[in-house]
């Protein structure tokens, strides 16, 4: 569409699940279930800890502000899958293409920047307790969260910018689930390496680099829980950071494995399961990870579900 040779670009036909045509009706009940089962169990998060007073913290400020993100970035994939599966039309408009791909990075940058924001308020929560009325409040949370939503967006449009401004001049059916690098990169005419390289650098930067502060944090978090007298104390202490390491393993995994592998050794069948779970299932379970394990959300949720 911005030049000659890309006669072919004008759509694209998400593959997605086509070749199993006989669990059409089943896969799409199976995501509407998951789609609901985010939309109510992360919406559920947001409201307790806007509203009981007991879970006025940063640590749930930031847990509501995930699971915000966490609606939105499966709102950027799903619908269209459902859509895709119901109907049975999987052509995408280029420009379609182009902009859920851009916010499918955006919001994915954002989830890994809150990710290592949350794990230094755990930091800073357990390894200077006295100071941490003083480093995070309000102002400085609203700070790292509005931050972590912005910081990224100029690199990541110029990265989509790069990836659809390449000549798809050849088929175009991508067989993946939604628009993304990998398989848009399969499909491009012509040489690819820079936009690949540009791909991978915004991938070290915004899934290696949070990843490795949150290792920081918890090499300093662990070492200082360890040198705490009573075991009450060391349990209470691992407990607050249990769930979000849950949380980070099961995000950060999937996610490295889809964009962090060579080109060469990309599996269709692998790299959709992988982007189901960091894109579907992580969602899906982080308001279960974050209640389940937390005594103040689950009383928080017992005093509002009666009403």
């Amino acid at each position: 569409m911005a030049g000659n040779n890309l006669t072919a670009a004008v759509e694209f036909i998400l593959l997605g699940f086509s070749d199993l045509p006989k669990l059409q009706g089943f896969l799409f009940g199976i995501f509407l279930i998951m789609y609901l089962s985010i939309l109510i169990g992360n919406g559920l998060l947001i409201v307790i800890t806007k509203i009981d007073p007991g879970l006025q913290t940063p640590m749930y400020f930031f847990i509501g502000n995930f699971s915000f993100l966490e609606i939105c970035y499966t709102s950027v994939t799903l619908p269209r899958m459902l859509t895709d599966l119901w109907i049975q039309e999987r052509t995408i408009s280029f420009l379609a293409c182009a902009v859920q791909t851009l916010f499918l990075y955006i919001l994915g940058a954002a989830e890994c920047l809150l990710l290592a924001v949350m794990a230094y308020d755990r930091y800073v929560a357990i390894c200077k307790p006295l100071y941490y009325p003083l480093i995070m409040n309000h102002k400085v949370c609203v700070q790292l969260v509005v931050a972590s939503w912005i910081i990224g967006v100029p690199i990541l449009v110029e990265e989509t910018y790069q990836i659809f401004c390449l000549n798809f001049c050849g088929p175009n059916k991508l067989n993946h689930i939604f628009c993304d690098a990998p398989p848009l990169l399969e499909l491009a005419c012509g040489d690819t390496y820079k936009t690949e390289l540009f791909v991978h650098v915004a991938a070290l930067a915004f899934v290696i680099t949070p990843f490795l502060l949150i290792l920081i944090s918890y090499v300093k978090i662990i070492a200082t829980i360890l040198r705490l007298p009573s075991t009450s104390g060391r349990s209470k202490a691992f407990s607050t950071c249990s769930s979000h390491l849950m949380v980070v393993g099961l995000f950060y995994g999937s996610g490295s494995i889809v964009y962090l592998q060579p080109k060469s050794s990309h599996s269709t069948g692998s790299v959709k399961v992988f982007a189901l779970f960091y894109t579907i299932v992580t969602p899906m379970f982080n308001p279960l990870i974050y209640s389940l394990r937390n005594k103040d959300v689950i009383s928080a949720l017992r005093k509002l579900l009666p009403k």
